[in-house]
């Protein structure tokens, strides 16, 4: 049950970080909760082997026999070995910082090779960007140092859709820039049509879509739909956004709804982060996971799909190595290898005011 049990494990899933917690607790919570459902598995019954007891002669008290019996062999016994699972191979992908919330994907096992192939794909990530007009911070937050007030009466709803049609279309120039992309061949276009256009390489945040959920001054709610972005640079483009309506800005609240093909409806709470919920969740994406990114990097099936993908190898297979206490331990800060970590991109241009050859 114990390799049963791993094997379903080797996959992608989300989780919804709720803000206040830092990533590298939620993912030793995470470990914890798993190594506890694997150790909490029924062990298999022991082994025996045979032994010659000194007995007593049946019918006689005082002669002495050797008698062959079976017993069974401790040495597999949780009480002498200690726990079957000490450690795994968590990757983390794209991070939240602290304050931040919303749709965090998590790898385990063979799932951190796929983190690494998700954070190439380039793929984009939906948030939920909530502003307050009429102050400015040193950090560009609502709970900030305070630097300064200004008035926002004259700020309307129209105003600041013009900015976000401003910013809209300066980062979809950077973005085919970016792509390195001649929009005059036959290939451009059939990417243009499936919205497969994306950077080749690194570079600075780029927004593909931005629009206003809500207005009611002073709060107003944005949608972004964005790529190779941090937290602080979402804070940083509500801080633009205020100076371009000649008022301030701060953030309020940042969450990420969409995470590449990882959705809210896909994330598990903080209550079902348990064994069951995390396995039935990586098996559910799996097919998902398997065609995007087909489609995204035109990966086979076969290269995404490795050993206990689909958990239905009962045997020990090389996709175990490292998992049990047997062998090299993985260090926490070795598990993701690098793989989907976002990298400090500040930019030193205006976020609005883009130009397209950085």
């Amino acid at each position: 049950m114990g390799a049963a049990g791993v094997a379903r494990l080797h996959g992608l899933f989300a989780v919804y970080k709720p803000p206040g917690l830092n990533w590298k607790h939620l993912r030793d919570t995470v470990e914890l909760q798993l190594l506890k459902g694997l150790n909490a598995r029924k062990p298999p019954a022991p082994k025996q082997r045979v032994r010659f007891l000194l007995g007593p002669v049946e019918g006689s008290e005082e002669e002495l026999t050797l008698t062959a019996t079976s017993v069974p062999t401790l040495t597999n016994h949780p009480l002498v070995r200690g726990p079957a699972f000490t450690s795994l191979k968590i990757g983390m992908g794209h991070q939240l910082d602290v304050q931040a919330s919303g749709v965090l994907v998590l790898g385990v096992g063979q799932g951190c090779s796929l983190l690494t192939d998700m954070y190439h794909a380039h793929l984009t990530k939906d948030y939920t960007v909530r502003g307050l007009l009429g102050k400015a911070t040193d950090d560009f937050r609502e709970d900030g140092r305070l630097v300064e007030k200004t008035t926002y009466d004259h700020v309307t709803r129209e105003k600041l859709e013009r900015i976000l049609a401003v910013i809209q279309g300066s980062h979809q120039k950077a973005l085919v820039t970016y792509s390195n992309l001649d929009l005059r061949t036959q290939e451009a276009y059939e990417m243009a049509v499936k919205g497969l256009i994306r950077p080749m390489n690194k570079s600075p945040m780029l927004i593909t879509g931005i629009r206003c959920l809500h207005f009611a001054p002073p709060e107003f709610l944005l949608e972004v739909q964005c790529m190779h972005e941090t937290q602080k640079q979402l804070r940083s483009l509500v801080h633009e956004i205020g100076l371009e309506l000649k008022t301030t800005a701060v953030c309020s609240h940042v969450r990420r709804t969409r995470d590449g093909f990882f959705t809210l409806d896909d994330a598990l709470l903080r209550t079902h982060w348990d064994l069951h919920s995390i396995q039935d969740a990586i098996q559910v994406a799996a097919p998902r996971v398997a065609a995007e990114l087909e489609k995204n990097l035109g990966l086979g099936t076969q290269q995404l799909q490795g050993p206990g993908w689909q958990g239905d190898n009962e045997g020990q297979s090389p996709a175990l190595e490292g998992w049990t206490a047997v062998g090299q331990r993985v260090g926490k800060d070795q598990s993701c290898s690098g793989a989907g970590v976002d990298d400090c991109r500040e930019s030193s241009r205006s976020f609005i005011k883009c130009d397209v050859n950085l």
